[in-house]
């Protein structure tokens, strides 16, 4: 049963405004000022507040105000009660944080009207989306019933590629966003010389193509080549479109959701403009191993070409071949079937990668 705070100081429109949530299967914690709606607030940590504005002791604002303070109620849902009907009074409620505004007196469904959608709006943001195809489906789902959205793709099917096949190529045009289910997919440009630039390397729980889908041309930026067999989650731009700008609440929501990949991006960017080439070497050892490119199977190690793993690293071919000599040489890695790399100390490789 959801828990309501309602803090009013009138005792007439405090009990009948509990009244009609109690018949609607809510919890009532009433307060008679804002005070003591406080207290309660810090007390209960309900998930709803219904406030007065014009109140003895604490007003509305400042009540809003304290509890925005605090991570404990700052995300809770405020509702503001008020005779007073003039937009600066609204406004003044909603530029503190208020979720919502009603104007007393107010029918019943009204005020049901308004708990039902700020509750259902809390959930959503505060629900965590697992990083799996199931994650993606939930997230679509509950996203669409949000918006109420019409011919919207509920679930996506799972697409394979085999190593080397291309996901999408630069300057095509971009007609997706791609979530990584498993596998390993590099990203890159072409340089004027004609040489790969790696951008990215990812794999499970990753989206790639997004800022592709944003860029004003509708093309894609650079390039995704598969690196070790793959199972991709492909959602079309037009629903991608739909979920950025159909509604503030999802965008938010989905932006975060897609947005840690180009964090790391830049922070790996950062590290190899200014890193030593062994710091460098070490770092991207260890991205490479947890990004599951090694196998659990005897002489498993991470597969992939020396002209990969030196333009991930930025530097040239020959140049990350005489640094994975010297690590070998130094006992960190050894050399597997097909020249595949085996760590034989992630702890030293990690000191190296922190520390140079």
């Amino acid at each position: 049963m959801k828990k309501i705070l309602l803090i009013e100081d009138n005792v007439d429109v405090r009990e009948t405004t509990a009244d009609i949530l109690e018949l609607s299967d809510y919890e009532v914690i009433p307060a008679k000022d804002g005070r003591l709606g406080v207290k309660k607030a810090q007390k209960y940590i309900p998930d709803l507040i219904i406030c007065d504005i014009m109140m003895p002791e604490l007003d509305g604002y400042e009540v809003l105000q304290i509890l925005n303070k605090s991570p404990k109620t700052a995300t809770i849902p405020f509702i503001f009660l008020t005779a007073k009907s003039e937009k600066v009074d609204i406004r003044k409620g909603m530029n503190l944080g208020a979720d919502d505004y009603l104007v007393k007196p107010f029918e019943e469904h009204e005020l049901l009207e308004a708990i039902e959608s700020r509750l259902k709006k809390n959930h959503f943001l505060k629900r965590k989306y697992s990083k799996s195809i199931a994650g993606i489906h939930d997230f679509i789902e509950e996203a669409s019933e949000y918006m109420d959205l019409e011919g919207f793709t509920r679930k996506y099917q799972l697409k394979t590629y085999k190593k080397k096949n291309d996901i999408f190529i630069e300057g095509c045009n971009a007609h997706k966003l791609c979530f990584i289910q498993s596998g390993v997919i590099k990203t890159y440009k072409i340089t004027a010389a004609g040489k790969e630039f790696i951008t990215g390397i990812y794999g499970p729980g990753d989206f790639i193509g997004q800022l592709s889908l944003l860029f004003k041309e509708g093309t894609n930026i650079e390039s995704a080549t598969v690196i070790e067999d793959a199972e991709v989650c492909e959602i079309p731009k037009e629903d991608f479109m739909k979920l950025i700008y159909g509604n503030r609440v999802v965008a938010n929501k989905f932006i975060d959701m897609i947005s840690h990949d180009l964090i790391d991006m830049r922070d790996q960017m950062m590290h190899m403009a200014f890193a030593p080439v062994r710091q460098r070497v070490a770092k991207v050892l260890l991205e490479l191993h947890g990004k599951v490119i090694v196998k659990n199977k005897i002489n498993s190690g991470i597969d992939i070409p020396r002209e990969d793993f030196a333009g991930i690293i930025g530097t040239a071919t020959e140049t990350a071949i005489r640094m994975l000599s010297k690590f070998k040489d130094e006992g960190l890695i050894s050399m597997g079937t097909g020249r595949k790399l085996i760590l034989l100390d992630k702890n030293r490789l990690r000191r190296i990668a922190n520390f140079n």
